[in-house]
């Protein structure tokens, strides 16, 4: 056996179908677009979510009100993502970005009262729930607000 007797698996290969050739090809005429209608136009391009003249289901979903973009380096905490630091008397936003439980930037901190907090500390945010205020004051710990 010589290399050049080697061919590809019987079906391996398919030609490729060559459109608007003429009728003797078979693809002649309407170049396998059909007759008439949308795509058998020139410049027949979609959009994505296209859905042949059907309302679209980005159309039909409600919209209500203003999204507003969400803030780079605004982080929000519970309380309980604070209490795995029991060690830490003085915890600042510094410390929890050190420790890992803030990723990314940070701009603002703000601390929610979800979970609970037993062991006093002194916490500093630029922001507090009142719910958060609560708790901590009654484990015998400060909040201090840090100006923007």
């Amino acid at each position: 056996m010589k290399i050049e007797d080697l061919r590809p698996a019987r079906g391996e290969n398919k030609r490729r179908k060559r459109i608007g050739r003429g009728p003797g090809s078979g693809h002649g005429k309407t170049s396998t677009r059909g007759h008439k209608g949308q795509m058998s136009r020139t410049g027949k391009s979609q959009t994505p979510g296209f859905e042949g003249g059907q309302m679209p289901l980005i159309r039909k979903m409600p919209k209500r009100g203003f999204n507003k973009r969400p803030r780079k380096g605004y982080c929000i905490l519970n309380l309980k993502d604070i209490s795995l630091l029991k060690k830490e008397t003085s915890i600042t936003p510094q410390l929890l970005k050190e420790k890992g439980i803030i990723k990314g930037p940070l701009n603002f901190l703000k601390i929610l009262g979800g979970g609970e907090i037993d062991v006093p500390v002194n916490l500093m945010a630029h922001a507090f729930s009142g719910t958060a205020l609560e708790k901590i004051k009654a484990a015998g710990g400060r909040c201090e607000v840090i100006k923007i």
